[in-house]
């Protein structure tokens, strides 16, 4: 993951380094590197002191799982900054086939849980940026105006490279750009976001029952969901 990592604890101490351009990360006097082998360097402290915190509670093997926070550094750095525009372009064409916007016909309790929960998403979308997305019934395609998806094309590429970062998770994990949009301009926390993005799933559980593997799969999506809310919020951190 970076020229730091190895399957066990080599380091005795983490500390918080001031680099050009922003925070670096020392384990001893050893600099970290992503895996591209770039400067590990992050614009703030408060990023740069998660990720420390990271590091220092590795005990003897490291656990990549276990450290979220310096894992979207890493993309930011060898990802998604050598292609900004293409990956903001990608999440931006969620818009055209927005999950919020398309509805069951039936059972009506479903539609009216879809209703409840989508529509003001959607009428807080229309007063942010200006763009009214269509919504249809069924499985039939609905072609979204070209005004609404350039407003909100608009919108993703005014992100910088870290928050782009996270936005991608909460375009792909919840499998919208309307709900992402909503967690990013703080109308939605990930903790109100992942059932709004589950209201199928979670009404399919209820009639048919719950399959384990699902569920699981399902807890570590809605945990990521949550890291990448955490990362955007250390953004905002001196």
């Amino acid at each position: 993951m970076s020229s730091g990592w190895a399957p066990k604890r080599f380091w005795t101490t983490v500390g918080v380094t001031e680099e050009p351009g922003g925070y670096g990360i020392a384990l001893d006097a050893r600099k970290l590197r992503t895996p591209a082998k770039a400067p590990l360097v992050v614009p703030g402290r408060a990023l740069a002191e998660a990720i420390a915190a990271e590091w220092q509670a590795q005990e003897e093997k490291v656990d990549p799982a276990t450290m979220p926070v310096t894992r979207t550094a890493n993309s930011v750095i060898d990802k998604v900054r050598p292609q900004h525009d293409a990956v903001a372009e990608m999440l931006a064409e969620y818009g055209a086939t927005d999950l919020l916007c398309y509805r069951a016909d039936g059972p009506d309790e479903l539609a009216a849980r879809q209703r409840a929960g989508w529509d003001p998403i959607l009428d807080w979308l229309e007063a942010e940026t200006g763009a009214r997305l269509v919504t249809t019934e069924g499985i039939v395609p609905v072609t979204q105006p070209g005004p609404a998806l350039a407003r909100l094309a608009e919108r993703v590429a005014t992100l910088d490279d870290w928050r782009l970062a996270a936005f991608h998770d909460f375009v792909t994990l919840s499998g919208s750009l309307a709900l992402a949009l909503a967690l990013a301009g703080g109308r939605l926390t990930a903790a109100e976001a992942w059932p709004l993005s589950r209201i199928d799933e979670d009404w399919q559980a209820e009639q048919w029952g719950a399959d384990e593997e699902a569920v699981a799969h399902a807890e570590r999506r809605r945990a990521a969901l949550a890291e990448a809310e955490r990362f955007w919020e250390l953004l905002d951190r001196p």
